[in-house]
């Protein structure tokens, strides 16, 4: 077992350390002196892109089976062990890692360790949870399907990446829900919630020694801490994934079109997501950003218009989302066009670099005013980056982004082929001209 100070914080708050112990899981804490809570993540490095076909849809299924019942409780002493003591506790799926989390009281630490480890290392996964939850998933995946702002990043994620798993959804689909067999997922559940995968991060009022201590406890009781205490590096590669030049269109009656245009960004380890951030602030953040400006306060063609990035171990994401009037869809895609082309010829004026760096700034630092977030960000990190950079050091790295950063960043990434994803009544029209 070895720990590792990394970050000593200040005045004792904010100190960040790792713990490594027998099997590779990793414990990182962050303690937050004066506050009253805690939130413990346990961040397992699988999600929907690590998928094989038959397996689609199977990352998000576990996360909704590991809350059905251990050897030791059932679903609903699983829930109310955190809701009897006024916390709460959930999960997420994503493409790279899934999470399951709890925030508690500082004094109800234990029950939240306990809980949640019994959750993940001792799962049942018994044939009728696997079919009452199938209905769930079912359901959930209709609920999606009925909001087009969801589907059209869905779409556009098909269209950019193709038939990858990287491409699929991460609920998976109608289809593969129904073939996904309690087999199957149970042999996906013992192949990958593997120690080394794992990473549990607790923020708040803590010891790291206590923290330690109790999650030792949780994980020899399931049997999970055997081996050498080894360091799992994070993921660098996976199935390539290349930007393609494609106009995907979904054709449904709805009352607002929903479109996604963009293009392939930056890995989240490339030195460049500094000044890629800086920009895409600038262009589509907030309110005062160009498309913003320029497609609702000028013309009043949509009433959300935003950018946004992404950012995968080996990939990226560069988009821009609209929803605007069926009619209106020519007009906005021609000024979002036009904005990027300006960008990527001109570059961004000083006061809009201004701005993209106080919009990250602060979104960084108001970001972290909580137990859940902090616990987010070294569990995540921990998980994925190859090292953790302190709340100042990104700062630092956002505030020295040069105007000359920023324009190399666009002209390589704003200039790759574009793909557009579009959600509305057009039938077969064809938007190819969009992107040409």
């Amino acid at each position: 077992m070895t720990t590792t100070t990394l970050h000593p914080g200040r005045d004792g708050a904010g100190v960040v350390k790792r713990t490594v112990l027998p099997g590779g899981l990793r414990v990182v804490t962050e303690t937050m002196p004066t506050v009253r809570s805690v939130a413990v993540g346990m961040w397992v490095g699988i999600g929907s892109r690590d998928e094989a076909p038959e397996h689609t849809g199977a990352t998000h299924f576990l996360e909704h089976l590991l809350f059905k019942g251990t050897p030791t409780r059932d679903a609903m002493e699983i829930s109310a062990s955190i809701e009897g003591i006024g916390g709460e506790i959930n999960a997420f799926t994503a493409k790279e890692y899934t999470c399951y989390y709890a925030r508690v009281l500082d004094e109800d630490l234990p029950v939240a360790v306990d809980v949640l480890a019994d959750v993940v290392t001792s799962s049942l996964i018994t044939e009728d949870d696997v079919e009452s939850e199938r209905g769930v998933i079912l359901e959930e995946i209709a609920m999606h399907d009925d909001d087009p702002s969801d589907v059209v990043h869905e779409a556009f994620a098909a269209a950019m990446y193709g038939d990858s798993p990287i491409g699929r959804p991460i609920l998976g689909t109608v289809e593969s829900i129904n073939l996904l067999a309690r087999d199957r997922i149970a042999e996906y559940y013992q192949r990958y919630y593997q120690p080394p995968r794992t990473v549990v991060s607790v923020a708040g009022n803590i010891r790291h020694e206590e923290v330690v201590e109790l999650v030792v406890r949780a994980y020899e009781r399931a049997g999970a801490l055997t081996g050498p205490a080894v360091y799992a590096p994070p993921r660098t590669s996976g199935p390539g994934a290349r930007t393609r030049s494609v106009a995907k269109v979904v054709d449904r009656p709805t009352e607002q079109a929903n479109l996604v245009l963009g293009t392939s960004g930056l890995s989240r380890t490339d030195d460049r997501r500094f000044a890629l951030g800086v920009l895409n602030a600038a262009l589509g953040g907030g309110m005062s950003s160009r498309l913003f400006q320029e497609i609702r306060e000028k013309r009043g063609l949509a009433y959300s218009a935003y950018s946004y990035t992404s950012a995968y171990a080996d990939t990226g994401q560069f988009g821009i989302y609209v929803g605007c009037l069926p009619s209106k869809i020519d007009d906005v895609l021609k000024i979002c066009r036009d904005e990027v082309a300006r960008v990527v010829s001109d570059g961004l004026a000083d006061d809009e670099i201004v701005r993209g760096k106080g919009q990250m700034r602060g979104g960084l630092v108001l970001g972290l005013e909580d137990t859940g977030s902090r616990m987010s960000r070294i569990g995540k990190n921990e998980l994925v980056y190859d090292e953790l950079l302190s709340v100042d050091q990104v700062l630092a790295r956002i505030e020295s982004v040069t105007p000359d950063e920023i324009a190399e960043v666009a002209v390589d990434v704003l200039s790759r082929p574009l793909t557009l994803a579009v959600i509305g009544p057009y039938g077969d029209k064809d938007f190819s001209d969009a992107i040409s």
